[in-house]
C-alpha cells in the first residue's frame, strides 16, 4: 500500500512539473513564475519519502520533460532536479533551515555546471563567450549615443569599460554560486509553504540574527586575500581563483556582518528597523559603507562577540 502511494504521489508530483515546465516554455507572461516553481515538485516529493524513491521521479520527470519539450528541457530538469531532491532530502532528515540551505545550493551549482557544459557541448554555447559578447555590445550602443553627445576621452573610458568586463568575465564562477545561493533559497522558503500547507508542519526559517558562518570561513578569505597579493600575473588561473574566492568569501562576511548588526539589536531591544535601515543606507551606499559591515562580519566571526554579549549579560 505504501509502494502504491509513493508511485501514485511520484506521478502526481511529475505531472505537475511537466506543466510548470510547459507553462515555462510557451507563457512567456508567466514564465519566470513557472520556472521558480519548477524545484518544488521535486523538494516535496523527496521530503515526504527520501531520496531514493526521488531519484526514480527525477529520471521519469527528465523523460517526460525530453519528450514534451525536446532535448533542451534536459538540462533545466537536471539542475531543478538536482537542487531541489538536496533540499528535500535535507528536509526529510529533518536538518536545520541553515544546513537544508547549503545542501540545496551545492545541488543547484550541480546542476548549474552540468547545464554549462551540456549547453557547451552539445548546443556549442560558450556561457563566458556569450556574456562578453553581450556586454560589449551593450557598451557600443552606448558610446555611440554617448559619442552623438560630443564625449571627450572616449578612447579611455572604453578601456576602462573594457577592463571591467573582462574582471566581470572572469567573476562568472562566483556569480554561478551566488546564482545557486539565490535559487536555493527561495526554492526552499516556497517549499516550506507548500510543506506546511499541505502537510500540516512547521518548517521555517530561524531569525536572520541566528545566521553564523563557521570561522574556519575568516582563514579562507585572508588566504585568498593574500594569494591574490602574491599573484602578479591577472591573467592567471591562481589569480583568477583567488579573486572568485575573496569576492564569495567577502559576501559571506557581509552577510554575517548584518546578520551580527540584527542580532545586536535585538540584544539591546532596539527598534526593528535600525537593522533594516542599515541595509538599505549600505545598498544605496556601498563603496562607503560595504567594508565596515564586512569588518564587522570578521570581528564577529573572530571573536565570537555574540558570546561575549551573552556572556556579559549573564
Amino acid at each position: 500500500m505504501n509502494q502504491s502511494k509513493i508511485i501514485v504521489d511520484g506521478a502526481m508530483m511529475i505531472a505537475i512539473y511537466a506543466i510548470l515546465l510547459l507553462i515555462g516554455v510557451f507563457a512567456p507572461v508567466i514564465s519566470i513564475i513557472a520556472m521558480v516553481l519548477l524545484p518544488i515538485p521535486f523538494v516535496v516529493f523527496t521530503a515526504r519519502h527520501g531520496w531514493k524513491p526521488a531519484i526514480v521521479m527525477w529520471l521519469g520527470a527528465t523523460v517526460i520533460s525530453i519528450l514534451i519539450a525536446t532535448v533542451f528541457a534536459f538540462p533545466v530538469t537536471v539542475l531543478m532536479g538536482a537542487g531541489g531532491i538536496m533540499i528535500g532530502a535535507a528536509i526529510f532528515r529533518k536538518l536545520s533551515a541553515h544546513e537544508t540551505w547549503a545542501r540545496g545550493t551545492f545541488g543547484f551549482i550541480f546542476g548549474l555546471l552540468f547545464a554549462f557544459v551540456f549547453t557547451q557541448m552539445v548546443f556549442d554555447v560558450n556561457w563566458a563567450q556569450e556574456i562578453e559578447q553581450q556586454m560589449n555590445a551593450s557598451m557600443d550602443v552606448t558610446f555611440e549615443t554617448l559619442g552623438d553627445f560630443g564625449l571627450s576621452d572616449q578612447q579611455q573610458v572604453e578601456e576602462m569599460m573594457g577592463q571591467t568586463i573582462d574582471q566581470i568575465v572572469s567573476l562568472l564562477p562566483v556569480m554561478l554560486v551566488g546564482g545557486a545561493v539565490i535559487m536555493a533559497f527561495i526554492s526552499q522558503w516556497l517549499s516550506y509553504k507548500m510543506i506546511n500547507r499541505l502537510d500540516k508542519r512547521e518548517l521555517r526559517f530561524p531569525p536572520f540574527r541566528t545566521l553564523r558562518f563557521p570561522t574556519s570561513l575568516i582563514w579562507v578569505y585572508f588566504f585568498a586575500l593574500i594569494g591574490s597579493f602574491l599573484v602578479g600575473d591577472t591573467t592567471s588561473f591562481l589569480y583568477t581563483g583567488a579573486q572568485n574566492i575573496l569576492v564569495l568569501t567577502g559576501l559571506l562576511m557581509t552577510l554575517q556582518g548584518f546578520s551580527f548588526i540584527f542580532f545586536y539589536a535585538h540584544h539591546k531591544k532596539m527598534s526593528k528597523a535600525i537593522p533594516v535601515f542599515s541595509v538599505v543606507l549600505t545598498l544605496l551606499f556601498p563603496t562607503l559603507l560595504l567594508f565596515l559591515v564586512r569588518f564587522i562580519g570578521i570581528i564577529d566571526l573572530g571573536f565570537g562577540m555574540r558570546d561575549r554579549l551573552a556572556k556579559k549579560d549573564e
